[in-house]
């Protein structure tokens, strides 16, 4: 065992896939946000791995136009992961899981991001960050993408810059990255917009607004099409977003 394998505690440790800068793993809902990176991450020239989550939220049709932006934006691949079990877990304190008996608040002041609402699920970013760091390390993707959102958002704690930096550290600390590098790179570009410069951008690089769902509360027709409610925070935010930027909602509301 050398100096290195000495300090390090792993002996001999696998060296990792050969890195490829063009690669990246890009979160995407189906959603406004994702939809907007995944069109800014092909802009960048990356080489995209699209990873999706079906968590047993009530909106899970979000996932059919996940596929259909995925495909739209040329993914390399598109994974959906099934974390459905998580749903039970956290069904007691989130109402955007179909095991909740909580209703989805609406009409709430979106304001007052310093109140929690009960949308939020328990560790979710968390979750759905780790399951890309292991596909990031096992491809040699030195980046992850994510549409995460601190300026228009309802109020959720792992929506904050501090939460990504942290991740970021761990992320390298617990992998093969940090001493192998180079590090791997968490990337938010769209955390200190609002949500109208994001609807701009969005469009000035082509994403198709209409076949994505924000929504919490949809109102699914023929199974693939969603109307969406109007009245929940994602609504509210995206609706306003809209009239800001001045381009045209083509959202189907009810």
């Amino acid at each position: 065992m050398n100096a290195n394998e000495h300090a390090s505690g792993y002996g001999k440790f696998p060296p990792p896939p050969k890195l490829s800068p063009a690669r990246a793993i890009v979160l995407v809902s189906g959603g406004l946000d994702s939809s907007t990176i995944l069109a800014l991450a092909a802009a960048k020239s990356r080489m995209i791995y699209a990873l999706s989550f079906d968590y047993g939220q009530r909106h899970a049709i979000e996932l059919a136009a996940a596929k259909r932006q995925a495909a739209h934006h040329g993914s390399a691949a598109h994974q959906i992961i099934d974390l459905r079990q998580l749903a039970p877990l956290v069904a007691d304190v989130s109402a955007l899981v179909r095991d909740s008996n909580l209703p989805i608040p609406k009409d709430r002041d979106i304001g007052r991001a310093d109140q929690v609402p009960s949308t939020y699920v328990p560790a979710r970013n968390t979750l759905f960050l780790s399951y890309a760091l292991a596909w990031a390390e096992a491809i040699g993707a030195h980046e992850i993408w994510i549409g995460a959102n601190a300026v228009d958002y309802s109020g959720y704690p792992d929506c904050r810059g501090e939460f990504f930096e942290a991740f970021e550290n761990a992320a390298n600390l617990g992998t093969r990255f940090e001493e192998q590098g180079p590090r791997l790179k968490l990337i938010t570009p769209l955390l200190h917009l609002p949500k109208h410069e994001i609807i701009a951008l969005g469009t000035s690089h082509g994403v198709d607004y209409a076949d994505t769902v924000s929504c919490y509360d949809p109102t699914t027709v023929d199974g693939q099409r969603a109307l969406a409610c109007r009245r929940c925070d994602s609504c509210r935010l995206r609706r306003r977003g809209f009239e800001r930027s001045g381009v045209p909602d083509p959202t189907n509301y009810i």
